[in-house]
C-alpha cells in the first residue's frame, strides 16, 4: 500500500488488489460482480479488517474498522459504481486509490478509481456508503469525533455530484 498526494492537498491510499483468472467475463473483461470484490478488498487493505474477523495482519496506516469498539460493526449502506471502460484481465494487481469523500452524523463515504496496472487508464469510479451499527441492539451510532479525525485525513472530493 502507498500513500499518493493528492490534488487538493491531501492524501489517497493506493492499493494493488490482484485479478483472479476467474473474475473474467466471456470478453476477457473483469466481471462487474468481481468489480464489487476489488472495492472490499481495497477498502479492507486500506482501512483494516473488520474488528473481531481474521488473524492480526500488518499495521494499518488507518485502522478504522480494526479499531472499533467490541459490539459495534461496519455495514454497508450503499454501493454506486461507474464503468468508464472494460477493466481487463492481467496477472498483475489492478490499482486502487481510495480516499473519505464523505463524513456524516453516522455514514461516512469511501471513494475508489480503479485503473488499468498497464494503461494506467481509470476504468471504474465507485464510492461506498459504511455506517456503524450497535450490533447486539441493531442501531446505527453517531461516529465520534475521534473516527471523524481519523477519516477526515483521507478526505478528498466525491466521484458523482
Amino acid at each position: 500500500m502507498t500513500q499518493d498526494a493528492r490534488h487538493d492537498g491531501g492524501a489517497r491510499l493506493t492499493v494493488h488488489v490482484p485479478m483472479r483468472w476467474g473474475d473474467m467475463d466471456a470478453y476477457g473483461h473483469i466481471n462487474n460482480v468481481a468489480v464489487m470484490r476489488i472495492l472490499e478488498e481495497a477498502r479492507v487493505h486500506a482501512f483494516g479488517a473488520p474488528a473481531g474477523t481474521g488473524a492480526p495482519g500488518v499495521e494499518m496506516e488507518l485502522p478504522v474498522f480494526a479499531d472499533l469498539a467490541p459490539g459495534t460493526q461496519a455495514l454497508v449502506v450503499e454501493h454506486r459504481v461507474k464503468y468508464l471502460t472494460p477493466l481487463n484481465y492481467r496477472n498483475i494487481p489492478a490499482r486502487v486509490d481510495v480516499w473519505v469523500s464523505a463524513i456524516k452524523g453516522a455514514s461516512f463515504t469511501i471513494a475508489y478509481a480503479i485503473e488499468d496496472p498497464v494503461t494506467r487508464v481509470r476504468c471504474v469510479i465507485a464510492e461506498t456508503v459504511l455506517a456503524f451499527l450497535h450490533a447486539a441492539s441493531g442501531t446505527v451510532l453517531r461516529i465520534t469525533p475521534e473516527k471523524k479525525v481519523q477519516l477526515e485525513v483521507m478526505r478528498g472530493a466525491p466521484n458523482f455530484r
